[in-house]
């Protein structure tokens, strides 16, 4: 299949999954059946990526894709913690967002941005920063959903989708065994990047390489609270929020900046 029809039926199944877990919501019951159409939509998803790689012989790291990619992986994690997690709620926001975002690089396809890959070292880099940020961006859903579930709680009763989630100790649990994987994988990714990337703090590097150290003390701040002082509830969530802006700005800031406001190349 071409890359479009690839990324269509990615995009359809990725609604579909969204679909039916809202049904669950309305009706109480939670299934896994409903998570089974985005499966196929990551495995669709990556291998529009796949395509494109081909093609390029290398990845676009443009605007788009660079959202389309990590997108598929933020739901690849997700739906992978759906085996052992009862996380699956999450997809209500992932699996729009990321057909949106491959909407986005279908529809608007950028001036390639490649980065050469040339040894194993920039390999753990670049693997380890999109793993870091996309497990952060579900740790900050989880936070979005953490607090709508702690304000719902105080009325009486609760809504029917808040019903459905798991109690929130569970669900502060989970939020803090994301940030802690996420913190793993953003500290490989400083260190790899300290030992291996010459020049981090160059000009068009240095804005990138102080927002992630930012969001680093955010992040560890934040798991040394919860050790030492039991945080909690809301002030978790705004930790958690604070930090993953951070890492957004990092991550897409002067992206926005350069190749959409200034649409410099």
């Amino acid at each position: 299949m071409t890359a479009i029809t690839l990324g269509t039926f990615s995009i359809f199944l990725y609604l579909l999954s969204s679909t039916l877990l809202i049904k669950d919501s309305l009706r109480n019951i939670p299934q896994k059946v409903s998570t089974t159409p985005a499966w196929l939509a990551v495995f669709l998803h990556f291998s529009y990526i796949a395509n494109l790689f081909i093609q390029q012989n290398n990845l676009n790291f443009s605007l788009s894709s660079t959202a389309s990619i990590i997108s598929s992986l933020v739901a690849l994690l997700l739906l992978l913690a759906t085996l052992t997690k009862p996380v699956e709620k999450l997809g209500l926001a992932i699996f729009p967002l990321a057909s949106i975002a491959l909407l986005i690089a279908l529809l608007f396809p950028e001036q390639d941005r490649d980065i050469q890959i040339n040894n194993w070292q920039m390999g753990i880099h670049i693997l380890s920063s999109i793993i870091a940020f996309s497990l952060l961006n579900i740790a900050a859903l989880q936070a979005i959903l953490l607090a709508i579930q702690e304000q719902q709680l105080h009325n009486h009763p609760p809504k029917r989708f808040i019903q459905t989630l798991p109690p929130l100790q569970t669900m502060e649990s989970l939020l803090f065994q994301m940030i802690a994987t996420g913190l793993l994988f953003l500290s490989i990714s400083l260190t790899s990047g300290f030992i291996f990337i010459q020049d981090l703090f160059a000009q068009h590097l240095a804005h990138k390489t102080i927002l992630a150290i930012i969001a680093w003390v955010t992040f560890s701040s934040l798991l040394i609270g919860r050790i030492k002082y039991g945080w909690r509830g809301q002030t978790a969530v705004k930790w958690t929020l604070v930090g993953f802006g951070f890492l957004l700005l990092a991550y897409f800031g002067s992206k926005v900046v350069l190749e959409v406001i200034l649409q410099r190349t």
